[in-house]
């Protein structure tokens, strides 16, 4: 299958989206699709996969022109597309959302429940998936959600399959399997176009390349030709840097200690502290607790045994509201799930759990709350439009600025940010460690929680490596590599 995409053109309001934008896509080829946040990828994307319609330009497939008013007509010719928020229903099981507005029927119309979850099981076979069908998909981790989509796009027979930021929350192991099926499709004729933000992926599994920056295509060829650097420059018009990011460090008094902290299921017997101006990452690979353990912390889950010290002082947090009165602020992983309210829009999003502290008798002062927040916004480099405008109107990479801005207004003593650069571009990613940087030297004690060895390495003073709900070791300095790293992910030792 050969697609070409002629001169779109798309606009939303006063927003031009993407400016007389050009690509020719081929069966049997992985094609990168590259820009920072809101340069227009997703966007060019959603209309060959009819989620938007170009306001002009042409489509063809094999040389007949098409135009995909609904996103089943683009199924029909043999595209799918993984969305970068995912599109699962938590109440069914893994093997009925593998099925969705395509489902198996007996003989007599009622559902073939047997047949689809036989061709699930054996689909999670032939890709290593180690699921139970019949699992219901609210009881998975994030990053096995992302695995059911990509299987169920593959269940479709595309010859083209668009892959919106399917790495984002994978493990190491996972993508492995993910690139190994990517490949496989491959020799099958079939098309895939990625779009990553994880140059070191585009370098190892992708063909070609587009990059766009601000609505216009401004660099295409193959992967061989070209560094990752060269790519990170294409993409935001200027040298990123890529060292570890070295600080003088301050350490102030203890912020936050835990002792023999447990839960019931999900992590054991854990044990450390925290200083004002320190920034410490916790990392591992899928399971090892993390994000459980500090969301014990922050009041969202429950613990089963330990203690809690805040500035040298025993607390109960019993709740998210009382964890953000003691000064901690968390940003969770899954943005669409936990982190932002669809039906509201940008101001109330960012707002929302800052009215306390900008509110005086009751009342509340906009002004000065969106002072603050314009100051965010210069900080981070957000882009977008009114602040009345929805928050889905932005890229998955500014909603994850805004919530990070939302945090941010709270001045928080202890802020936790899990997977802060979560399917953010090369450039966006710099903006956030500057920030995290930034703070420490204000004194907040910072926690990343991150999947990403080299984010930790660049950006942490010292790290925490999680295997199966404990702490398996402790690394800093020269130590801290992504060799010892996996070595005690894995449940080894550092030799």
């Amino acid at each position: 299958m050969i697609i070409e995409m002629k001169n779109i053109r798309k606009s939303f309001g006063s927003n031009d989206v993407l400016k007389d934008v050009s690509i020719t896509l081929k069966g049997g080829e992985i094609c990168a699709l590259l820009g920072e946040n809101g340069a227009g990828k997703s966007t060019l994307m959603n209309i060959l996969g009819g989620v938007h319609q170009m306001d002009s330009g042409t489509i063809t497939v094999d040389g007949q022109q098409v135009v995909f008013h609904t996103p089943a007509q683009s199924q029909e010719a043999g595209i799918a597309f993984i969305h970068q928020e995912l599109n699962l229903i938590n109440d069914l099981p893994i093997y009925e959302n593998m099925f969705l507005g395509r489902e198996l029927k007996t003989k007599r119309g009622s559902l073939d429940l047997k047949r689809m979850y036989k061709e699930t099981e054996e689909m999670f076979q032939k890709m290593n998936v180690d699921l139970d069908p019949n699992t219901m998909v609210q009881d998975l981790d994030s990053s096995y959600k992302q695995i059911v989509e990509i299987c169920k796009a593959m269940m479709t027979n595309a010859s083209i399959i668009i892959m919106d930021e399917p790495t984002t929350s994978l493990t190491d192991q996972e993508i492995e399997r993910v690139f190994t099926m990517m490949k496989s499709m491959k020799e099958h004729d079939v098309g895939i176009i990625f779009i990553s933000h994880k140059l070191k992926e585009v370098m190892e599994v992708c063909d070609r390349y587009l990059v766009l920056r601000d609505g216009n295509l401004v660099s295409e060829g193959k992967v061989s030709d070209v560094t990752t650097n060269d790519l990170a420059r294409h993409m935001v018009g200027y040298d990123v840097r890529t060292e570890p990011l070295l600080r003088e460090k301050r350490l102030g008094s203890e912020v936050l200690r835990v002792e023999h902290l447990s839960s019931a299921k999900t992590f054991r017997d854990i044990s450390f502290s925290i200083k004002a101006g320190e920034i410490v990452g916790v990392t591992g690979l899928l399971g090892d607790g993390r994000s459980e353990l500090f969301q014990s912390i922050f009041g969202a889950e429950k613990v089963s045994s330990g203690k809690i010290y805040l500035n040298g002082n025993e607390v109960k947090i019993t709740s998210t509201t009382k964890a953000i009165r003691e000064g901690i602020a968390y940003l969770p992983r899954n943005r669409k799930e936990n982190a932002i309210i669809k039906d509201m829009d940008i101001y109330e999003n960012v707002s929302i759990v800052t009215w306390p502290h900008f509110s005086r008798r009751g009342i509340i002062n906009t002004k000065k709350h969106q002072e603050v927040f314009e100051e965010h916004k210069k900080t981070l480099r957000i882009k977008m439009g009114k602040l009345t405008d929805s928050i889905t109107s932005l890229s998955g990479g500014n909603q994850q600025k805004v919530v990070l801005a939302k945090w941010l207004a709270a001045n928080p003593k202890l802020l936790i940010l899990d997977n802060p650069t979560q399917g953010v571009d090369v450039g966006a990613k710099e903006d956030i460690y500057d920030i995290i940087l930034k703070l420490a030297e204000e004194d907040i004690a910072v926690v990343v929680l991150s999947s990403e060895a080299n984010e930790i390495i660049r950006v942490c003073d010292r790290a925490l490596v999680m295997y199966h709900g404990v702490i398996q070791g402790e690394l800093t300095g020269e130590s801290m590599n992504e060799h010892n790293i996996m070595s005690l992910a894995t449940g080894g030792l550092v030799t």
